[in-house]
């Protein structure tokens, strides 16, 4: 019993030791340079859940083509997982529920006419290179896939594809783009903004003959998002 009780203050010596010497970890109110140098150990580590709020509309050469365009607010929301590689680089993959779209009047949609908001939800996997430039305050960068889960014009939800030519035009089921933006921490807190281009046309298979001369194809996404965000382990 001796024996069990000098094992278990041991052991609980030890703990403090090196809680002492590594200071509180990831996602706490400890900073980058409370870890070792030249070691994988980072506070850039751990996952999380995040969400906020979005403005999204859309760019390109066919956008002259659409009335009295505007954007469209909206939401996101996901979870996010964080890999240090030391105190300054990581790399941050991301899961996230996207609704976004925008307001116009399309002159290709012959059954809704007027403006309306045309509403896209994508699911999300953005892949960025975090880099804290400040202690607490980083920038990241990188690309982003997203898949198209249902498309809603106005007050009617119809399908992405143009089956049988009912429409006249479909949505591209898949988008790619670049994401950028910054992030301040406040221990597992996160605050952050970031605009995200999208690079594949949303608009695609435009049949002339169904919809009238004016085209819509060329159009892509571009939103702007702010988030918050909790670290749930580290």
């Amino acid at each position: 019993m001796k024996k069990a009780a000098l094992l278990l203050s041991l052991c609980a010596l030890s703990t403090a030791a090196v809680a002492q010497t590594e200071g509180p970890r990831a996602g706490g109110i400890a900073s980058s340079t409370d870890y070792s140098p030249g070691t994988s150990d980072s506070r850039n580590n751990g996952f999380g859940v995040k969400g906020g709020f979005t403005a999204s509309n859309f760019r390109g050469d066919d956008k002259k083509n659409f009335g009295n365009e505007g954007i469209y607010n909206t939401f996101h929301a996901g979870v996010y997982s964080q890999f240090g590689f030391n105190d300054k680089f990581s790399i941050q993959p991301e899961i996230l529920y996207s609704r976004q779209g925008f307001k116009g009047s399309n002159p290709a949609n012959t059954a809704q006419t007027g403006s309306y908001t045309t509403r896209l939800d994508y699911l999300q996997v953005p892949v960025l290179l975090v880099y804290n430039f400040l202690d607490n305050v980083s920038v990241h960068v990188g690309p982003q896939v997203s898949l198209l889960t249902k498309v809603k014009e106005g007050d009617r939800e119809r399908k992405i594809a143009d089956d049988n030519n009912v429409y006249g035009y479909s949505y591209n089921s898949l988008d790619y783009g670049l994401a950028a933006g910054l992030e301040a921490r406040v221990g597992p807190a996160r605050v952050g903004g970031r605009y995200t281009a999208g690079f594949a046309d949303i608009i695609q298979d435009q049949d002339l003959s169904k919809t009238g001369t004016k085209t819509v194809s060329a159009i892509k996404n571009g939103m702007f998002q702010v988030y918050l965000g909790l670290g749930i382990s580290n």
